[in-house]
Order: C-alpha cells, then structure tokens, then sequence
C-alpha cells in the first residue's frame, strides 16, 4: 500500500513510463487501472545545451556544480513534461504513483547524480547497475510523495537500461531461434542471443547515424529529409521531409538513402569520393571539397544550401562500419555468421525511419532476406511503460541482466581490423553482400 486517500479514488491511479534519451525524452503517461495509454509525448533533452554528444557531457560533468546541473536540467524536464500533461488531461499530481525510467548508462548516471567518469575510461566501469526501487521524494519528482520509481538497471558502461527494455518488448529471451536487437542512439547498443542465452555489446556508431556530426544533420523531428530517391539519368533527387515542412537538414535515415542512391546512381565510389568528372549542377565544390546539392537554398528553410559533402560521407562511412563491425564481432563470439540471425530488430527512432534495403547497400546491415528485418520502435520508452502496467516483469528484467555476457568492445583487439574492411561500400568483402554486388 502507497498511499490512504478519502472516498472512492480506486479508479484514479496514473504513472509515468520514460525513455531517457539523450537526445530526446519520451514520456508514456498511463492510466494504471484500465492499463490506457493517455498520451505519449516527446521533447528535446534539455542537456544539448551543454554538449549534443555524451563524451562532450560527461567531460562537462567533471565539475561538482556541473554534474548537479546536468541532473537538475533532466529532473525540471520531467515534472515539467509531467505538470503540463496532468492539466491537459485534468490529473491531480497526486494522483500519480509511479514512475519508471530507462536510459542508456550515462544518461542513468547523470539522472540519478552519479560519477560518470569511469564509464568513457578504462576500465569502464559505471558506479551503480542495479538501482533499487526508490522513492519519488528522494529522486526530486513533484508527484505524490508517497509513490515509487523504478529505474531499469544497467549492464556496462555502453549497455543500458534501454536495450533491457528492449530485449524485454521484443521477447527475443523467450524464443527458440537466434535473434538480434541493434538499438541505434548515441551508441550502437547490440545484443544476440535466444531464450538460453544472450550476449550483448556497445559501440560509438550512433552521432552520423542519428543525423548529428555531419554538416546538414539533425535529428528525425519536423524538417529533417527522412527518404531521398535519384534518378539513374538525371541524377536530381525527390525526398520527403518529416512533418511536410521546408527542408532544413537531413536525419541519420536520410544520409543513409541518399549515400546509398549517390553509389547506386555513379556519383560515389566504392571509397566515398564523389565524380567530379559529372557534368551536373547539383555536383560542385563547397570550400574546395565536392558535394552533392540536395535542396538548393532557394527551397530550403534555411536559405542555404542542404549539401552533403566528402567530408560528411566519410563520417557516416565511418558509423556506418563500426556499426557493421560491432555486428560481426557479437556474432562471430556465439560462432555464428550474421547470414544465419532468424530476426534482427532495428529499434529507436532510427529504426522507424531506416531502409534496410538502403542501408545494406552501403554495407552498415548484413545481406539478409529483407523480412527478416523487424523495426519495433521506441522499446526503451515501450517497456519502460510495460514495467508500470505488470510489476512481474521486474523480476523478468532482472532474470535477463542474470543471462547477459556483456562484451566490452572499447578493449577488443578485432575491432580495428574489421573496422578497416568495412569503411568500403559495401565492404572490402563483396561477397558479403551478394544482392549489392550483383548489380556493381
């Protein structure tokens, strides 16, 4: 029992799921007793002020007064998110009882006060993985002082709270055949593995592949080109744009449709130079390195020209094989070839957007039938709210922390070597790929 209220207040019971993310949070606002889904809403982490990547963040969180500032920016985002929702939908605050959170490791650590340090150095080690049940007060939530938060624990420095979630919404730890769940945000967060074990792994793969990094990139909300397609003969572009607005840059699944068409137009090499020797207006030099104009600046939102230059393509090559790499190398560990994997999950919000017809063919995901590709969405926000709305399945997340062999990529020594073989389109290996080679 949490709490003693007057009259019949047993149909006014609400919680809150989230997803911290670190670059946006995503709130699941519930109402527990009928198990509905009030309203899902997302806002932009207040913490890119002070760094868009988390290396940039954990650096700032040296400082005492910083890393309090850090905490402080996600806590005021919360029960603000949470004020604004409770009075659209005429909730008490008091009437909510619980919480629930998952997160990558850093992002846990900065929401929880924690030193975050050790986790971007060797030996990698966070301060904390399993998190007790806490209550709302000690956390600093402006909900009902009597009520509980439960956050999702961790496994190492780049295996978090949220590819739990996402193992837990997927149930691949209750199948008979082997799957895989590439999670893609800051860090590719990897894990493979049936209902008698799993084996999981984290990498640096995500800033290009969640639109950040490159010049024109930004993240999949309103503006961003999501899809590009080339004509084979004109070599113009047609893309859409989430939310029907003006373009103002492009998304990680953009870069990805749009290096993958250049390559399949001519106008990339295998190495990711761009054919100047191509007589087309949309093919020049910007400060002397060439680039290819997707949206003139007369079109865009911004007036400028939305380009994407060598220098950006070889960013996203970069991402695009450490993504491949940390896939081969979690597979080859089980001594399995990605060919044989019965289901892959693309989750997050570059799993809803992505292609995977476009990115096999730069080379970033294995050449497999096309079905057994299953994008599953925001898992980390989606389980965070499972948790609320079935108790049971704390004890079920911790069970699948119990099985996880976490692997800790920043010490492997094949890492480099297949990175090297994979910063090719598609990879140095062309028999990896057969469907893209076919047509080479």
């Amino acid at each position: 029992m949490l709490g003693v209220e007057s009259g019949d207040t047993s149909g006014r019971n609400f919680g809150v799921g989230v997803d911290i993310g670190s670059t946006r949070l995503a709130f699941y606002f519930l109402d527990l007793t009928s198990g509905k889904l009030i309203e899902k809403r997302s806002v932009d982490n207040p913490q890119i002020t002070y760094g868009e990547d988390i290396l940039t963040r954990i650096v700032y969180a040296r400082e005492q007064e910083h890393k309090e500032q850090l905490r402080k920016e996600l806590l005021d985002c919360c029960n603000n998110t949470v004020v604004e929702m409770c009075k659209d939908h005429n909730v008490d605050l008091n009437e909510i009882y619980s919480w629930s959170f998952a997160g990558n490791t850093t992002m846990t650590h900065f929401f929880l006060g924690l030193n975050s340090q050790n986790i971007c150095k060797e030996p990698y080690i966070p301060v904390i993985n399993r998190i007790p049940i806490m209550p709302v007060s000690r956390i600093g939530l402006k909900t009902n002082l009597d009520g509980l938060a439960y956050v999702f624990p961790n496994v190492g420095s780049y295996f978090g709270g949220d590819i739990l979630a996402g193992i837990l919404v997927t149930g691949m730890h209750r199948r008979e055949e082997v799957s895989i769940l590439v999670d893609v945000g800051t860090n590719a967060e990897v894990v493979i593995g049936n209902k008698d074990w799993l084996i999981g792994c984290a990498g640096a793969a995500g800033p290009a592949l969640e639109g950040g990094v490159v010049q024109v990139g930004m993240m999949a909300k309103p503006g961003a080109i999501d899809k590009v397609r080339i004509n084979r003969e004109t070599l113009e572009p047609e893309y859409t744009v989430i939310g029907n607005e003006k373009p103002k840059g492009i998304c990680g699944s953009g870069l990805i449709d749009l290096v993958a068409e250049m390559f399949e137009a001519g106008i990339l090499d295998i190495q990711g130079k761009i054919n100047t020797k191509l007589s087309h207006p949309r093919i020049k030099l910007i400060d002397d390195v060439p680039a290819y104009v997707v949206v003139p600046g007369k079109d865009s939102a911004t007036g400028t020209d939305i380009a994407v230059t060598e220098v950006d393509i070889k960013i996203l090559l970069k991402s695009k094989a450490a993504m491949f790499t940390i896939l081969t190398i979690v597979a080859r560990k089980v001594g399995l070839e990605l060919k044989n994997i019965e289901r892959f999950y693309v989750a997050g919000t570059f799993g809803n957007h992505i292609d995977p017809e476009k990115a096999i063919t730069i080379g970033m995901l294995p050449d497999l039938p096309r079905d057994r590709y299953i994008p599953v969405g925001n898992t980390s926000g989606v389980g965070a709210a499972q948790i609320l709305l079935c108790g049971k399945l704390i004890g079920e997340v911790e069970d699948i922390c119990n099985r996880i062999t976490y692997i800790e990529l920043n010490v492997n020594a094949e890492l480099m070597a297949e990175f090297r073989g994979a910063l090719f389109i598609p990879h140095t290996h062309r028999e990896l790929f057969p469907s893209v080679t076919a047509w080479m």
